[in-house]
């Protein structure tokens, strides 16, 4: 067996219904402008059913969900047990820093997908029922006021493909200057 590149795949989920976790997967399959074949969240237009009900029209920018796996290694070392797919992620990462990235950041996963990085995920207190007091290691307010948020990041999906554990990840920066992510 070969070692998997740096930035690489750990990890997919998927879930046709809208529950808060998902169901690891051996592959998934991405399809442009739409997000995970057979996912609930998948759509050209917003999917969450909290989003829905605000305005159905609104462009869905939380197409792919994306967590590092580094993340789960820090809040085990905090008594908070949390596996793949867990927080409802599609895809889990390592050797990839994805809170870091700006906005507009492509990933190239795999042979084919490519995602960009449209903002953060804003988490909810769902959150709380993987471990009690998860929430609070997942979005905190720092000691200089701003609000810290690491349940990971949200993404379009630019061109389709199918990915699975084990693909390696290439990291493509926009052009210009950096702008940082904000909640989607």
């Amino acid at each position: 067996m070969t070692e998997p590149l740096p930035g690489h795949v750990v990890a997919v989920a998927r879930d046709d219904a809208h529950r808060f976790s998902k169901p690891t997967r051996e592959s998934i399959t991405l399809i442009a402008g739409l997000g995970v074949e057979g996912d609930a969240h998948a759509g050209a237009t917003v999917q969450h059913l909290s989003r829905i009900r605000r305005d159905p029209t609104t462009p869905n920018l939380r197409q792919v969900h994306l967590i590092h796996a580094e993340l789960f290694d820090d809040v085990a070392a905090r008594g908070h047990e949390v596996a793949p797919g867990a927080l409802g992620e599609n895809i889990t990462t390592s050797g990839i820093d994805l809170l870091a990235l700006p906005r507009g950041a492509r990933l190239e996963v795999g042979d084919e997908a490519v995602v960009e990085i449209t903002g953060l995920r804003n988490p909810c207190a769902q959150i709380n029922g993987i471990s009690e007091g998860l929430m609070k290691e997942l979005v905190y307010v720092d000691e200089s006021g701003d609000t810290v948020r690491l349940a990971g990041v949200m993404s379009v999906v630019l061109r389709g493909g199918v990915v699975r554990p084990g693909d390696g990840i290439r990291v493509i920066l926009p052009a210009g200057t950096p702008e940082p992510l904000q909640p989607v």
